[in-house]
């Protein structure tokens, strides 16, 4: 069987409608919508800031998330286990559960330090490989896996996340505040840098679409990356039913468009990127001054990775 995808993304990439098109493949396809955010906010072995912490809050959400318990390994483990089903595995995740945030030291998480990869070699154990890895997951487990990227230009991506994290979207999201550090775009390139490094990947491998490709062109787009993939496709694939998907639920608030779309239908009217005064002032008019100030330099802060990686963006 084809290795496991891997879908890696920055926040608010459209890579939940992206992930919607194969959930309509359950003849050959299982998906795992986000599973490492699970250890990434809440576990034992939590990197994120936004419930970190002994507070009563913070101690509270962690316990009502379910997930207060579950390691990487835990996640991992659940994931593999899958593949006795015999239907190839679709992960959609976001590229920083993988990362540590700056200000936290990188390293293998623990609870994957002593677990082996299984389900290809079991000779393929942790070793002193994984020196350089500036992931949470062992190398050997990270050949497992056949990696894509979803990037969107900051511009769009970041005041979109923004929007989630302010009344009056934050009472469904649960975000209540935002922070930079989520904004994925350094992990992304850190995560694709380590790979073609490790030469887990070769770099005429990569596959990274950018949103704005994938909104103006989704036939173009979905059927070339199966093509790539080794996924049979058929547009039928681009439309689904408007409908809730309990697997979005754990995120509420974040997928309510994918899940009302009904499909990717290709745009009309292609949507020019903004010149920097026409964006300020349109999020001075959402966001407020002090908002626009910190969307503004957090869209800057994100530019150079995402010019990096956008030289490997897959064309049609």
């Amino acid at each position: 069987m084809s290795k496991p995808i891997f879908v890696a993304s920055v926040p608010r990439a459209c890579s939940t409608a992206f992930e919607r098109v194969f959930m309509t493949r359950p003849d050959i396809l299982r998906c795992q919508h986000e599973p490492f955010g699970d250890a990434f906010y809440y576990g034992p072995e939590r990197l994120g800031y936004r419930y970190d912490g002994d507070e009563t809050a913070q101690t509270t959400e962690r316990e009502a998330s379910g997930f207060s318990k579950t390691t990487f390994r835990d996640v991992m483990e659940t994931m593999l286990a899958g593949k006795l089903e015999q239907k190839r595995l679709f992960i959609k995740d976001i590229s920083y559960y993988l990362i540590p945030p700056m200000g936290k030291i990188a390293g293998i998480a623990p609870s994957l330090k002593e677990l082996e990869a299984q389900s290809v070699d079991s000779n393929n154990s942790i070793s002193g490989e994984d020196t350089n890895n500036p992931t949470v997951i062992p190398n050997s487990l990270l050949r497992q896996f056949q990696f894509t990227f979803l990037i969107r230009h900051p511009s769009r991506a970041i005041p979109s996340y923004y929007r989630c994290t302010i009344p009056p979207l934050s009472e469904v999201t649960g975000f209540d505040y935002f922070d930079p550090r989520e904004a994925g775009f350094r992990e992304t390139r850190i995560l694709l840098e380590h790979l073609l490094n490790a030469k887990i990947l070769r770099r005429e491998d990569v596959i990274l679409i950018d949103a704005d490709d994938l909104l103006n062109n989704p036939d173009g787009i979905v059927s070339e990356y199966c093509k790539r993939v080794g996924i049979e496709y058929n547009p039928s694939m681009l439309e689904w039913e408007a409908t809730k998907c309990g697997a979005f639920e754990k995120w509420k608030g974040f997928h309510e468009d994918a899940m009302k779309s009904g499909g990717l239908k290709a745009r009309t009217v292609k949507k020019p990127l903004k010149s920097d005064e026409e964006n300020i002032a349109e999020w001075k008019v959402c966001f407020g001054e002090e908002g626009a100030k910190l969307v503004q330099q957090t869209v800057q802060d994100n530019m150079a990775d995402y010019e990096w990686l956008k030289a490997f963006k897959m064309n049609v």
